[in-house]
């Protein structure tokens, strides 16, 4: 992650980057069919785009590919979830990583 995004979670806090990114899983991830499917993540601008990419949870190409998530299929609360505590714990790593490394 860059300073941009340190200090975008540092302004809304990680609760808020919490619910964005279950918002994102939602609306990007979740529906059996997607029409952009491949392209629906953008690779900057917030970051839980960035951890998609980074997770390979950007699409369900990648999702079914890296983590045996079903194509065509809703994605079901058990996947959700563990997309979104994937996506979570590398958020937290990075921002930790970043503040250790910048102190």
């Amino acid at each position: 992650m860059k300073q941009v995004d340190i200090d975008y979670i540092d302004k809304v806090g990680i609760d808020k980057i919490s619910d964005h990114v279950l918002d994102f899983i939602n609306t990007r991830l979740k529906p059996s069919v997607i029409k952009n499917d491949g392209k629906q993540t953008p690779y900057k601008g917030h970051p839980a785009f960035i951890s998609m990419h980074a997770c390979a949870c950007c699409c369900r190409n990648c999702l079914n590919k890296w983590h045996n998530i079903k194509k065509n299929t809703e994605l079901s609360s058990f996947e959700i979830n563990y997309i979104h505590d994937l996506l979570m714990f590398w958020i937290k790593s990075e921002y930790d990583k970043f503040k250790i490394n910048h102190e």
